[in-house]
């Protein structure tokens, strides 16, 4: 449908590690397969890549650990990784477990991804982060007043870049404050194609 160049997933990537809860693979070595398959090679026309990190996706009963970047292989290291696991019918029948799950698995995605930037990162990368939806309501309760809206991040070791959104009014950081604009996606698509095209 999108006509992708090319797709990787878990039967292409080498992956030899175990699953955690409804990820195929930790997130940390997904980043490190782009790294790999793609922004690593030396030959390369400019790359737009979607990478769907699914770490943080329900039911977070069993999160991964950050590793060393250079202990990653190809994810059989993972199997010999203390985890802690929890039934799903166990973490979900405590509204505070669960957050605190939820939270943690969060942290974890994002401390890859900023790990990935520092570590593998060079002036032409750059990044759009965003989350495809709200928690579920078992993690935010039911609320009459829960919206649909999800942060939106942009990353990016140039500050040439940043400079180009600096007037929509963002704070720095990956978590918006309550000043931060709300806007739908098509409307942040349509800017940021303005900003850089």
């Amino acid at each position: 449908f999108y006509g992708y160049d090319q797709v990787y997933d878990q039967r292409n990537l080498g992956y030899r590690g175990p699953t955690f809860a409804y990820a195929p693979m930790p997130d940390q070595y997904v980043l490190l397969a782009l790294q790999r398959f793609e922004l690593g090679r030396r030959e390369r026309r400019p790359l737009f890549a979607e990478v769907d990190m699914v770490s943080s996706h329900a039911p977070w009963t069993r999160i991964p650990e950050m590793i060393s970047w250079s202990d990653v292989g190809d994810g059989s290291v993972f199997d010999d990784l203390p985890v802690s696991t929890v039934t799903t019918a166990a973490l979900w029948g405590d509204h505070d477990k669960v957050r605190a799950a939820y939270g943690r698995s969060n942290e974890y995605s994002l401390t890859a991804l900023t790990s990935f930037v520092q570590r593998y990162g060079d002036d032409d990368l750059v990044l759009v982060v965003l989350g495809d939806h709200q928690p579920s309501t078992v993690v935010t309760g039911l609320h009459p007043d829960l919206s649909h809206d999800v942060p939106v991040s942009i990353i990016a070791h140039d500050p040439a870049v940043l400079d180009r959104v600096a007037g929509w009014g963002w704070v720095d950081g990956l978590r918006p404050d309550a000043r931060a604009p709300v806007w739908p996606m098509d409307a942040f698509r349509d800017r940021f194609l303005g900003a850089f095209a």
